[in-house]
């Protein structure tokens, strides 16, 4: 009994086999804690692999060119876009069918996509869930492990948009395009170089006889002609021109021969006028200078860069190649068809609402008429003739032409659909509105000819802007300064020139208040000075509106 009483105190005293008994003891927990980390190792990785599949789901729902997207620029309403769910659900299987061990799970994750639209904006959500099966924490009563996740992304639709063109076609809008045009105009004009023999710069535009432009009907070279030319006030003109106006035909045709066939020598054979014409082609001007079958010069319709031989770039001109730049430029930018609606509507007295009407055509050739790019690149055939009763004559009548274009405008939407169009007013002018008129053809003048601005409360529609405006209408403005009269003709026509003169500090303050506010792209109102200048800030008018349309709506 004893020994049997030793050997058990011995055991009890006896320490060295503690750690296998404590690492026998501890194995449990530890394994059970191993391997709910394997387990849990392995749902985050099943959850990422989800998630990524959510992302790429949520994405791809609403992508452009995907059936979600063409669907909802197709609808005309908010609402869910079930192209979008289904395209949504069908990335994410495809995706996480390639996920390793995906099939062996106790439920497979189920997607819930939404896919909406509201407005331009798309929204889609990808959320799931899923049971991933467990082998260690089965232990302590789990048999799966839940996962869940959701994706969300926005996107915008391309906004549909209407752009009218509202362009001032009116007399000093045919002013050669800077200065060095300028310089040579002057040089060649005849134009009442008696009221201004330094040289005039306006393309003196009224076509019938007698209309702006006399002479002396003198088909034999006068004395001294034009160092001397007759100052009776009767007549304008530098030299014979059969008593029309032939500065907007002289800038359509090659300077250098117009030229030499103003200077060349009177012979015998050929009897001119120095400078001047052949005394055969007078009676015939205006139309002898293209048609004469010896001396006649070919005439081109447009001139869509300034310092070339061909012809002598006017405003119009200038004008006319930026809205062809515009139009390519809203080519380049259109996500889907008929995106994009532009129409140009000249005006004077009134606009030209039939030139070139909104239209989602805007592809086409500009040597091709009946296209609006046509009408773009030949807008100067539009300056102020005298001729056109649609147009009217005379005047610029700003005012009247912006009302004309509310009345245009039949709904004002917020560019979701291609029924909810947003629209925009890009107005093109040197800004003095001038209330006064001159009857076609040839007709008389009436109202006044000192120029004022837009906001004049005499003017017939003294609010249309803000008419406009108040509509929802956004309204970006491009201000080609008006130019100083230099020298001035105090005895012309009621001293017209001190009146235009003393009118231009007050234009671009009339037509900022004209313009809709800034917003997050900037203001509405630009100015431009040179034919570049010009065609960036159409081009700049044309962006600010996308980036506009996208933030508002």
């Amino acid at each position: 009994m004893r020994k049997a009483l030793g050997l058990i105190d011995r055991f009890r005293r006896d320490r060295r086999g503690n750690i296998a008994v404590i690492f026998a003891i501890s194995c449990v927990p530890l394994i059970t804690a191993v391997g709910c980390a394997v387990d849990y190792s392995n749902a985050s990785r099943i959850k990422a692999k989800l998630q990524s599949a959510a992302d790429a789901a949520s994405v791809a729902a609403i992508s452009q060119k995907s059936a979600g997207y063409i669907a909802a620029s197709l609808m005309t309403t908010d609402g869910t876009i079930p192209a979008g769910v289904t395209d949504a659900t069908n990335v994410f299987n495809g995706n996480v069918a390639t996920i390793p061990g995906y099939a062996g799970l106790s439920v497979q994750a189920s997607p819930t996509p939404t896919v909406t639209k509201t407005g331009i904006k798309l929204a889609s959500n990808v959320s799931f869930t899923a049971q991933v099966p467990v082998t260690f924490l089965k232990a302590i009563g789990y048999t799966t492990l839940t996962v869940t996740g959701s994706s969300t992304s926005n996107a915008s639709l391309p906004p549909y948009l209407d752009f009218y063109l509202t362009l001032d076609v009116s007399g000093s809008m045919g002013l050669p395009s800077t200065t060095n045009e300028a310089i040579r105009m002057q040089a060649i004009n005849p134009d009442n170089f008696v009221q201004y023999p330094t040289g005039c710069t306006l393309a003196c535009h009224f076509a019938p006889q007698k209309s702006a432009c006399t002479d002396d009907s003198s088909v034999t070279p006068p004395t001294n002609y034009p160092a001397n030319p007759p100052t009776n006030a009767n007549y304008t003109q530098a030299y014979s021109t059969n008593s029309y106006c032939m500065g907007y035909s002289y800038s359509r045709v090659s300077q250098s021969a117009l030229s030499n066939l103003l200077t060349m020598a009177s012979t015998k054979t050929v009897p001119k006028q120095v400078p001047g014409f052949p005394t055969s082609m007078i009676s015939g001007l205006p139309g002898s200078l293209n048609t004469d079958p010896k001396w006649g010069l070919p005439a081109v319709s447009s001139c869509p860069t300034a310092g070339t031989d061909a012809c002598i770039q006017l405003r119009l001109d200038a004008v006319g190649y930026a809205v062809n730049q515009l139009l390519t430029t809203a080519n380049s930018k259109e996500i889907i068809t008929s995106q994009f609606r532009i129409g140009i509507y000249p005006f004077i007295l009134n606009i030209d609402p039939n030139y070139a009407p909104l239209t989602a055509t805007i592809n086409g050739n500009p040597a091709v008429s009946g296209t609006i790019n046509y009408a773009a690149a030949n807008l100067a055939t539009e300056l102020d003739t005298n001729m056109d009763g649609n147009l009217g004559s005379g005047g610029t009548h700003i005012d009247n032409a912006l009302n004309s274009i509310n009345g245009l405008i039949k709904t004002v939407g917020d560019g979701s659909s291609s029924t909810k169009t947003l629209p925009y007013v890009f107005l093109v002018t040197d800004g003095a509105q001038d209330p006064q008129s001159k009857g076609t053809p040839n007709g008389g003048w009436s109202g006044s000819n000192h120029a004022t601005v837009l906001s004049d409360p005499s003017n017939s529609y003294p609010n249309v802007c803000t008419t406009l405006k108040s509509r929802g209408i956004i309204v970006s403005v491009l201000y080609i300064p008006y130019q100083t009269i230099n020298p001035v003709n105090a005895s012309f026509a009621n001293d017209e020139d001190d009146a235009a003169n003393n009118n231009i500090p007050n234009i671009p303050p009339s037509l900022q208040a004209c313009a809709s506010p800034a917003d997050a792209g900037g203001s509405y109102f630009y100015t431009a000075n040179t034919p570049t200048d010009i065609q960036n800030s159409l081009n700049a008018m044309f962006n600010h509106s996308l980036q506009t349309a996208h933030i508002t709506n």
